[in-house]
This record gives C-alpha cells, sequence and structure tokens, in this order.
C-alpha cells in the first residue's frame, strides 16, 4: 500500500459548495447545535502524519483502550474510488478506500486489537445514515479522520443548511462523550472546529483582501464556513500546516474578521491533545516534534484605512513536546523539564522577507516565521525584531516584540525552543 500522500498546500473543494455556503452565511457565526460536554478526548494533528510517529499513534491507540483498542478510520475527505485514476493499482492509488485501509493496517502495527475503515466517502453518503454503519461505530473505542478536503467530510456526515448530525456522526459524538477518543490529521483536524472553520485561502491574500463566507474558485482567497465542522473544539478556530505552508497569517486576519480571540495553528506530524473538550476543564498537551503556536488577539485591534490591513498587539505562543494549556485560564503550562532560557548571543536576528513562505517565492523556507521568533528570544542584542511579506503592493511588515509577559524556555539548554506571549503587530505599507 502506498503512503498517502501529503494534502496539497491548495485544496479544491466539491462541485456545488458555493451555493450551500452562502445559504448559510445569513446566519453568520450562529451554531444550531448546543454546545456539548464530553468526557473523551481529542487528538488533533496538524498534517503529514509520519508512520513513524509512535508517539502519536500510541496516543491514540492508549486512549482508546490500549491492548484492547479498536479504531475506527473515516477517509471521506478523500476523493471516492471513482474519481481515483489509480484506484486499482495498490502502489499508486489515493482514495477512500485504499486510504482507509492503509490507516487501518497502520493503527494494526502501532498496537491496536483491532482498526475498521468505515465505508463512508461522496459517493456513499447514504452509508452515514444506515444502521450498520451505525452499528459498526457503536463497536469502536476510538475514531481517527484522514486528510484530503474537510468540506467533503461536511458533505457526507452533516445534513442540510442547519448542518444536523447524520446517524454516524450523532453515534461518533455520543461516543466522545462517553470516554472515546476522536483524533484526526490536516483536514480530520480541521473538521473539528466550530463555527467559521477555514475553507481555504493564503496568507498574503488573507491579509491584503479579508475573509468572507463561502468557497472561492481563487484557492489563495480567505474563505470560511460560518457553520463550521463538527464542533469538538469550539474554544479557538483550528488551522493546520501552518508553519510549514506559512498560515499564520491568514489564522490572524480570520479570527479577527469573525470575532475569535484564539486560534490553535496546528504543525505538522505533531498532535494538540484534548480532555475535556467543551467543559471548563479543558486542558491541552502538545505532542510530537513541531508544536502548537496559540494566536492570542483578546487584546487585539484590527484598523483598516486605505484599503490597508493592520493588527496591533495580538500575542504568539509557541508550545512544544509535553508542554500544556489550560483553555479555560488561558494559560500555557511550560513542561518541568524546560529551563527558562537567559538569551546570551549578540548577533542581530536574520533578515527576514518571506514571513509567511510565499508560494510565489521558490527559494522560500517553511517554520519562517517561528524562525525569526526564536531567533529574537536567543539575542540580548534586541527586544524586537521585523520581517516582511515577499509579496508587494501592500508589503506587510510582521513586528514580534519581547513586551512584558514574554519568555522562552530551552529543552537542550542552547536554543530557544518554547516561546511564551510574544507580541505579533502587523502593519502595511
Amino acid at each position: 500500500m502506498r503512503v498517502p500522500s501529503a494534502p496539497a498546500r491548495r485544496t479544491v473543494l466539491a462541485c456545488g459548495i458555493a451555493a450551500a455556503l452562502l445559504a448559510g452565511a445569513s446566519a453568520a457565526s450562529a451554531d444550531p447545535r448546543p454546545a456539548r460536554h464530553h468526557a473523551g478526548s481529542l487528538v488533533l494533528i496538524g498534517g503529514a502524519l509520519k508512520e513513524s510517529n509512535t508517539q502519536v499513534y500510541g496516543e491514540i491507540i492508549k486512549r482508546a483502550g490500549g491492548p484492547k483498542a479498536r479504531i475506527g478510520v473515516i477517509t471521506a475527505a478523500s476523493v471516492p474510488e471513482s474519481q481515483d485514476p489509480h484506484a486499482g493499482d495498490p502502489a499508486r492509488c489515493s482514495n477512500s478506500a485504499c486510504n482507509g485501509a492503509y490507516y487501518a493496517d497502520l493503527f494494526k502495527r502501532h498496537g491496536a486489537a483491532d482498526a475498521q475503515w468505515i465505508p463512508l466517502d461522496i459517493d456513499h453518503v447514504a452509508n452515514a445514515d444506515s444502521d450498520s454503519v451505525v452499528a459498526q461505530v457503536e463497536s469502536m473505542s476510538g475514531f481517527f479522520f484522514g486528510g484530503g478536503d474537510q468540506y467533503r467530510y461536511v458533505t457526507t456526515l452533516l445534513r442540510g443548511e442547519e448542518h444536523t448530525d447524520s446517524k454516524v456522526l450523532a453515534a461518533i459524538r455520543a461516543k466522545l462523550a462517553r470516554g472515546a477518543v476522536v483524533s484526526g490529521s490536516s483536514a480530520g483536524a480541521q473538521i473539528a472546529s466550530g463555527p467559521d472553520m477555514v475553507s481555504g485561502g493564503e496568507s498574503y491574500e488573507g491579509l491584503r483582501d479579508g475573509s468572507a463566507p463561502g468557497y472561492f474558485d481563487d484557492p489563495a482567497r480567505l474563505g470560511y464556513l460560518p457553520r463550521g465542522g463538527f464542533g469538538f473544539l469550539r474554544s479557538g478556530l483550528i488551522d493546520t500546516h501552518t508553519g510549514a505552508y506559512g498560515r499564520e497569517g491568514r489564522a490572524l486576519r480570520l479570527a479577527s474578521d469573525t470575532g475569535h480571540d484564539r486560534v490553535y495553528a496546528l504543525e505538522e506530524n505533531t498532535a494538540l491533545v484534548v480532555d475535556r473538550p467543551g467543559t471548563r476543564y479543558e486542558h491541552m498537551t502538545v505532542l510530537g516534534p513541531n508544536g502548537v503556536a496559540v494566536l492570542d488577539l483578546r487584546g487585539a485591534g484590527a484598523h483598516e484605512s486605505a484599503g490597508a490591513w493592520s493588527l496591533r498587539r495580538a500575542r504568539y505562543s509557541y508550545l512544544t513536546d509535553e508542554d500544556q494549556y489550560d483553555a479555560h485560564t488561558w494559560t500555557p503550562r511550560v513542561h518541568p523539564d524546560k529551563q527558562r532560557l537567559t538569551p546570551t548571543a549578540t548577533n542581530p536576528v536574520p533578515a527576514n522577507n518571506d514571513v509567511f513562505h510565499s508560494v510565489a517565492n521558490p527559494d522560500g523556507t517553511p517554520y519562517s516565521l517561528r524562525t525569526t521568533a526564536r531567533a529574537l528570544a536567543a539575542t540580548r542584542a534586541q527586544n524586537s525584531a521585523t520581517a516582511t511579506t515577499f509579496e508587494t503592493g501592500p508589503r506587510f511588515t510582521v513586528t514580534l516584540t519581547k513586551a512584558r509577559g514574554f519568555a522562552a524556555f530551552t529543552a537542550d539548554g542552547a536554543g530557544a525552543g518554547t516561546l511564551v506571549s510574544l507580541r505579533i503587530d502587523i502593519t502595511a505599507k
């Protein structure tokens, strides 16, 4: 079985999306489903989950019952077999069925007692209300949603303009409430979102033009679904592949435009583990080689003048392996084995002319904003640093500042790793 390829940077959404989205746009951020409190947990991965990541796969399996774990694999975000030109080739296929078999085998290799594909995709939408598929779901102790196109999850598992649950989604929601683990990677993490789930877009165009409800033929335009996804995690917006694709800019713009004051910006091959989602005891742990950026807009203010958008006083925290976060109190809890970093470098922060890793820059590098932030944390030569977008007309400048409350931590005694409450301002000219 071929390893499913990494999700395309610009996702092509299902046909007919625009009408459905705009029908719900008048409701703005309203969500008819009441918030539900969960005894279970979420394991949300920012995409590109490697086969060898025993830490994250092991965490999902442990939460599903360890050696007794039974994992239901949902890959409805993939194209169905009917749309895969390589459906008959096990080495090249990338459709819902073969991706489901791939993940089921992988979970079993990592120690689950059983893992089964749940037969759902856009060619088999009726299965989402099938009693036999519901019975299959009921026999599982955990679930994994694969990557692809998150809107296919909307069209497969939600019903009508009100986005009511299909029978299968209602069963999964009930299992979560009774203690099951629900996990997902890339689109499978994004679909856990509440209202205003991002549907596409790039950082520069998002900062320049703003966001709008719907899906757009221009994949660079920042769009969102007002009614959101499944609503498993509502304490902040979710974005994925964040540093790898330079999505911090679009995440800040979308949050500001839609009135959200927090974003969980997930990095690749790394999980945000959420205990007791939807309660005042919601608590999070980061697992993996990269991290999770928490973007805090509580004190931020946006301004638009002569068509140029700016944002002041947002905060950027970057949490790494085994750091924790209390969502109710907005408190990062750095792992005790990490030491507070005392900056010793005297060199200035290197110039950065592509802070959001533009697709237009063939020489761009991923994790660009994080690189500048860590370099600033490590030097005592300056208390602020600037970085700019690759694009001009306007060119956006990002200013990072070691303001009051900022702290950096190191796990190896050398470089900065975890960052807490770095101020971030965005201006245009």
